[in-house]
């Protein structure tokens, strides 16, 4: 029987169930419940205090915000890692460093054992536990979805009914949500059915349903030092700040709404809904500056680098040496991408309005219609005769087969 509990607490439905669940089935254990702030919009103190309330002997707050920004979303910037082409990881990127804060925790507190309030359906298991075996494999686990008989948030909810307790939310809201600086998801209710349109206007908090976005366009300028942002039109900020700032930006136009059925590690497939509305801008400004500056075979297998990327980064195996190795080659990339990006939004959509670098390597000579002295267009005969080359082999083969009637 564990002793002493590290637990992930957000003071969300599960976290809120979680505290006193423990208090009745570890009788006797310290229960420490440790919050990470990644952005999440939180009242702290109250957070605190209400864990203190459910039962937890005491709550550590740890201000990670600025380490997310740089040590996790600037490597997945880089790399353009996005999940099955429309998820920009928010909730996936996020857990590694929650979970590295709880093994820190647990070793700081003489814990011997760490617990999670994941689903034993969900990816956040698999990424929580993945990082507890990378840095502590010695603690006990303890995922209470695995084991208690609750079964549903309606289940959830009726336990604390029972016990006196005020749930955090109703059941008409009950939606599973995850927010940080990056961005905010949505699971649940009417979204576990994918021929149901989401109803954005009722659905949305960080983004106004694109219809509903101002009938004028907005230009947005960002400008980049080897691939990371450091400064938004014309002043530089911050990591926080400029997320912050971007996310105001493209929430009042509609920008980063993403409706996607994923494939969970597990098996299955979930719909959500996922709002990153700066993510989104950020992301492309990035690729908008890459297709200046990075030449084309480079270009083609860091595309490849980025699917794997974003994979690892979607299964929890953010800590490998897969990872490690691939950021290392992505940061290799990204030490000529630095420039000038500005876009234009639009009633969700983001489109180029002008790139600039120092090491771009479009030549206006060269790309021009206009003929000059880098490119002679007599040149171009001898190269489609070699590419051609295995095209022709094969032609004429197929010719002298018909022709001997094989």
């Amino acid at each position: 029987m564990s002793k002493k509990i590290v637990l992930a607490y957000s003071g969300g439905l599960d976290t809120t169930v979680i505290i006193p669940w423990l208090r009745e089935h570890y009788e006797g254990c310290k229960i420490i419940a440790c919050c990470a702030d990644l952005g999440q919009c939180a009242d702290y103190n109250e957070l605190e205090e209400k864990a203190i309330k459910l039962g937890a002997d005491k709550v550590h707050i740890i201000d990670a915000r600025a380490e997310f920004i740089t040590d996790f979303i600037y490597p997945m910037i880089k790399a353009n890692a996005v999940y099955e082409g429309k998820y920009l990881l928010g909730t996936s990127v996020a857990r590694p460093l929650i979970a590295k804060k709880l093994v820190d925790t647990a070793i700081s507190e003489s814990a011997d054992a760490i617990c999670h309030g994941a689903t034993g359906k969900g990816n956040d298991q698999i990424r929580f536990e993945l990082t507890f075996k990378a840095f502590a494999p010695w603690l006990n686990i303890i995922a209470p979805w695995r084991i208690w008989d609750i079964q549903s948030r309606e289940d959830a909810m009726e336990y604390l009914q029972k016990r006196g307790i005020e749930a955090p939310m109703t059941k008409e809201q009950s939606y599973s949500r995850d927010e940080n600086l990056w961005h905010l998801s949505h699971e649940g209710l009417e979204l576990e059915d994918p021929a149901l349109e989401p109803d954005y206007r009722h659905l949305l908090q960080l983004t106004v349903p694109p219809q509903d976005a101002p009938d004028t366009h907005e230009y947005v300028a960002l400008d980049f030092e080897k691939g990371i942002p450091v400064s938004l039109n014309g002043k530089t900020l911050p990591p926080v700040d400029l997320i912050k700032e971007l996310n105001t930006i493209g929430g009042r136009n509609g920008v980063g709404i993403a409706d996607i059925v994923e494939n969970r590690v597990v098996g299955m497939k979930s719909r959500g809904v996922y709002e990153t509305p700066g993510g989104t801008i950020l992301y492309a400004a990035h690729t908008e500056l890459e297709s200046l500056c990075i030449d084309r075979q480079t270009e083609v297998f860091k595309s490849m680098v980025g699917l794997q990327l974003a994979e690892l980064i979607y299964t929890g195996e953010w800590y490998s040496p897969l990872r490690e190795a691939l950021s290392a080659f992505v940061d290799k990339t990204q030490e000529v991408v630095t420039g000038h990006v500005r876009l234009k939004l639009y009633k969700g959509n983001v489109t180029p309005a002008g790139i600039t670098s120092p090491y771009s390597l479009h030549n206006k000579e060269l790309s021009s219609f206009t003929t000059g002295d880098l490119y002679d267009h007599k040149d171009a005969e001898g190269f489609i005769n070699l590419l051609g080359l295995p095209m022709t082999v094969r032609a004429l083969m197929k010719k002298h087969n018909e022709e001997k009637g094989t």
